[in-house]
């Protein structure tokens, strides 16, 4: 598998409080992690969030005893959320935080992945579809009827989470399953990316790169174009691929 991870301060935020994470060696059953957190909190507490969920979630993956995939990451997302709830309520200055969760891993032919918040996931071949729900008021807004999903990308509450590690004692997370196919190209990333470019121009910069690493430099310089609101994180993947690139 052939992977490409990047994450850039974008140009209006001081400090960078996403993190990402990809390998395609192996943590406990596990062939293969990719992740994507964004943080939120105080000054340094988003930050600590999103590195420390991820920290937690690969050392469970390592030492888990729990059986398949759905099993093994939801119950690693779970124990992240508890040890980030214990950290806030030790420092007042962590209090508060959380972070977005998107956690993928492939298995053989099969995509599998967990989902908390509004980062997202993405599979691209032909097309591009999202394959992860966001977590967010205005998704829900959408999903009763109140708005459409182009008033949705305008909406001056986009950013209101409505899921997140971090912040209740039991959090729900998401799981999915997909079967992958040749040509294949697996896109997760942070609302810093999906916020600035239209999925349509996602797919186009993707197909029109040389490789995913190319692909993903240019996601991240597009977005910081279009203004760079936030922080902007990329993880692309091509499963049926052999090399890795991690910057």
């Amino acid at each position: 598998m052939k992977i490409f991870s990047m994450t850039d301060v974008g140009r209006k935020r001081e400090m960078n409080q996403d993190y990402v994470f990809a390998t395609d060696e192996s943590l406990g059953t596990l062939p293969n992690l990719l992740v994507v957190a964004d943080g939120m909190g105080g000054h340094k507490a988003g930050d600590f969030a999103s590195k420390y969920t991820v920290e937690v979630l690969k050392e469970e993956l390592k030492h888990t005893l729990k059986d398949g995939p759905e099993e093994i990451l939801k119950d690693a997302a779970q124990i992240a959320n508890h040890k980030l709830i214990e950290k806030a309520d030790e420092d007042i200055n962590l209090e508060g935080m959380g972070t977005t969760l998107v956690a993928a891993t492939v298995i053989d032919h099969t995509l599998y992945f967990i989902n908390v918040g509004d980062s997202r996931l993405y599979l691209l071949n032909k097309d591009i579809r999202q394959l992860s729900r966001d977590h967010s008021l205005v998704e829900e807004m959408v999903r009763l009827g109140g708005i459409n999903e182009e008033e949705a990308r305008h909406h001056p509450d986009k950013n209101i989470i409505t899921r997140a590690i971090g912040v209740k004692e039991d959090v729900e997370v998401d799981f999915y399953e997909f079967s992958l196919k040749k040509g294949d190209i697996i896109l997760m990333c942070s609302d810093g990316l999906s916020n600035m470019i239209e999925d349509e121009e996602i797919f186009a910069i993707v197909k029109g790169a040389r490789d995913i690493v190319e692909a993903g430099q240019n996601l991240i310089d597009r977005a910081n174009e279009n203004g760079g609101n936030d922080n902007i994180s990329v993880v692309l993947a091509e499963p049926f691929s052999d090399e890795v690139s991690i910057w």
